[in-house]
């Protein structure tokens, strides 16, 4: 096993150079640091998730779990590079202050409409221009806890490679296919397979406690944390709903907001 002591080496500069937005949508490269989520992105990688394992640094003198080292041993014997790294050079890759001594790069597969079953991928949701990618990340988890089974990431926003999406998704992003779209291509192919959508607004009249039951396939609709759907989208929802608001604030945090409504799909979906 190599063992790497500067910070330019090429495979530390690759590293750093993931911290950059820009880098990460080309290389379709994602950095996964700390203990859970390595032996979740191995899981992922070994049973048929959205992960593919690239590359591993650890830093002997931080990493203490035997169970990561076991895996990070496994892994080697299966052919995926690792590397040991000098303490101050793995920190300097690392994004937490306090690493766990464990990094690795990992390939995120990269789907399309045209992968879609709607028969066999019922339950969808779609964020609107999202910008935080800790809400992403909060939403992807919150999808993977109640059934949902995919993400679309509609008109652009934050990229689903960000370091904080597979934080905050707990994992879920190794495991739910994310596909970055137009909100044209969605509406055409939802149109084409009889897909339902269900909007969420503060202009909508029904509350979404009055909706008795949800039909599948459906796609959950949700606008940013800067702006909710624009008229023509809330045009082209098939039901648009709202959450009563029974205070001075106008509107919920979007991981919030999406969490209530999943969960309610869940206890009334068809």
């Amino acid at each position: 096993m190599e063992f790497i002591s500067s910070r330019n080496n090429p495979r530390v500069k690759e590293v750093r150079l993931l911290k950059q937005a820009r880098v990460r949508r080309q290389s379709s490269l994602c950095i996964v640091e700390g203990i859970w989520h390595f032996i979740e992105a191995v899981e992922a990688w070994k049973h048929g998730g959205y992960a593919t394992l690239i590359r591993v640094f650890y830093a002997p003198n931080l990493l203490k779990s035997e169970l990561a080292l076991q895996a990070i041993e496994d892994v080697s014997r299966m052919g995926i590079p690792s590397y040991a790294v000098e303490e101050t050079v793995f920190r300097s890759m690392a994004e937490k202050e306090n690493p766990q001594g464990i990094l690795a790069l990992i390939k995120l597969r990269q789907l399309t409409l045209r992968d879609l079953n709607p028969a066999e991928v019922g339950w969808i949701v779609a964020l609107v221009e999202p910008q935080d990618p800790g809400n992403v990340g909060t939403i992807l988890r919150t999808m993977d806890a109640v059934g949902a089974q995919c993400l679309l990431m509609v008109d652009g926003g934050v990229d689903p490679f960000h370091p904080e999406i597979t934080r905050s998704s707990m994992g879920a992003l190794f495991w739910i296919p994310v596909i970055r779209l137009s909100f044209e291509e969605m509406i055409h192919w939802a149109a084409f397979n009889e897909v339902r959508i269900y909007g969420t607004s503060a202009h909508a009249v029904k509350l979404y406690t009055e909706i008795q039951r949800y039909e599948r396939p459906c796609i959950l609709l949700l606008g940013s944390e800067r702006e909710e759907l624009t008229e023509p989208q809330r045009q082209a929802c098939h039901e648009l709903l709202r959450l009563p608001m029974g205070g001075r604030v106008s509107s919920l945090n979007l991981a919030i907001a999406a969490g209530v409504m999943l969960y309610d799909m869940r206890n009334k979906m068809n």
